[in-house]
């Protein structure tokens, strides 16, 4: 069984957070590559970043500018910052009430299979949310994670990663008590099917999320799916 070192950074900038997991995700590459070619044995230090990020918006490596729908000068007033980063997928929104985590585990430990993977961050997210009496679904042609019913098609859960020597990092995003105001100013994952929109899971329960809470159930959920262990636990 792997062993996961598991962290919650809070509230952070974007770029902080963004920094960080590029210090972590090299590090175990390079521990890798020492290993290999000194030929001797080499345990990762999986770890799992949980945070909240201050409003911004992220523009994966296949995300058009034009689906960032507000102007710089727009942004910069209404103090939200946007970034064009590694991980796949298009354009999307992290903020405040918002779960956003950030696996960066070797997969040489897990499984040869990047569609798996994310099917497996999608189950644990399908996971959290039937803790809360939802049914969270896969849409076909869509990652992530989807309510749907008679109103339509909502997205909960959205998801983009980068894998370098099957090493990951990004992950996925969460809303929880999200100000969904926020993804007017964008085409969110580049979706424009009508009847296709964003929420949250405070507003599907119409009632606000204890996050501390939710954090405990997710990393349980996380521990469950990937069959690992927390070597080290840290919850705000």
């Amino acid at each position: 069984m792997q062993e996961v070192i598991l962290e919650d950074l809070g509230s952070v900038d974007y770029q902080v957070a963004w920094d960080y997991q590029t210090v972590i995700h090299q590090n175990i590459k390079e521990c890798k590559i020492s290993a290999i070619r000194a030929k001797q044995p080499y345990l990762a230090e999986h770890r799992l970043l949980l945070c909240e990020h201050n409003p911004v918006y992220t523009l994966g490596k296949s995300a058009k500018i034009e689906h960032l729908l507000a102007s710089q000068a727009e942004l910069e007033k209404n103090g939200v910052q946007s970034f064009k980063i590694n991980r796949g997928g298009d354009i999307t929104y992290h903020g405040p009430g918002q779960l956003t985590a950030y696996p960066i585990f070797d997969l040489d430990f897990f499984f040869h299979d990047v569609h798996k993977y994310v099917r497996l961050l999608e189950e644990i997210v399908i996971r959290v949310l039937a803790r809360y009496n939802l049914l969270g679904k896969r849409l076909e042609g869509f990652t992530g994670v989807w309510i749907e019913d008679e109103n339509g098609q909502r997205k909960l859960c959205a998801i983009g990663v980068h894998l370098s020597r099957w090493v990951t990092m990004h992950g996925l995003a969460l809303n929880v008590n999200t100000d969904l105001k926020y993804f007017n100013n964008i085409i969110p994952c580049g979706i424009k099917e009508v009847g296709k929109t964003v929420s949250s899971i405070s507003n599907e329960l119409k009632v606000p999320v204890d996050m501390n809470e939710l954090k405990e159930i997710f990393a349980e959920e996380f521990k469950n799916a990937f069959q690992i262990a927390y070597k080290k636990k840290e919850l705000t």
